[in-house]
């Protein structure tokens, strides 16, 4: 089994969207509570479509450092089945397969999603630039996370960076080991200047903007 991940594809199935790039499940055009481990479920199960996904494989991509009990893949499975409104007997999208796992069940045309609009903000981590989108780039260790840090000294949702209109701001997400500035630490909400160095674990992010510069600590 290839090993599984949170999809940012966009696919349509029925009167349903699922959108990983927004992260949004719509019903024609309106937007599903979904838990965020039940919406990364779906993902892997439309992205692995037509095969089956085992319930272990299953846990270990959803819960990756955490022990927990089988039970809790059947419980987002619920949970996406309501959302869908998706009968367990006669399933038309979600497919139990008995002892074994999960499979995605109906038709799904995966779309092209529309490019994210740029924000002029970007971190640079060694030879890579990361662009960032207007609203929240989640940092973490975690699958979902829009800059990726595949280190057990990184918790899986680290820090965010929101950015909207002229102002980036990052925020510790009360992370283990904690959130860096050059070498102060982050305790509270803090605009991003050009230049500013942010060190999260063994990473060290270079945080590069068009926007006008701000002050470095809100009020």
């Amino acid at each position: 089994m290839d090993s599984l991940h949170a999809t940012r594809g966009r696919f349509r199935f029925g009167e349903f969207v699922f959108d990983g790039g927004t992260r949004q499940l719509l019903e024609r055009g309106q937007p599903l509570s979904l838990s965020p481990k039940a919406f990364d479920l779906l993902g892997a199960l439309l992205a692995s479509r037509p095969r089956v996904v085992s319930g272990k494989d299953l846990l270990a991509f959803l819960w990756p450092d955490t022990f927990v009990v089988r039970t809790s893949v059947a419980r987002l499975v619920n949970e996406v089945r309501q959302a869908l409104g998706d009968d367990p007997r006669q399933p038309l999208f979600v497919r139990t397969v008995h002892r074994f796992g999960y499979a995605f069940a109906g038709e799904a045309v995966a779309e092209d999603a529309p490019a994210p609009p740029a924000s002029g903000c970007r971190l640079l981590w060694g030879p890579l630039s990361i662009p960032l989108a207007p609203g929240e780039n989640l940092v973490g260790r975690g699958p979902e996370a829009a800059v990726s840090i595949p280190s057990g000294k990184v918790s899986r949702r680290h820090a965010r960076i929101l950015v909207a209109g002229t102002r980036a701001v990052l925020e510790d997400l009360r992370s283990r080991n904690g959130t860096f500035i050059g070498k102060r630490r982050v305790d509270a909400p803090t605009t991003l200047a050009d230049g500013d160095e942010i060190t999260i674990g063994p990473a060290v992010l270079v945080f590069v903007s068009e926007l006008p510069s701000g002050p470095t600590q809100d009020d």
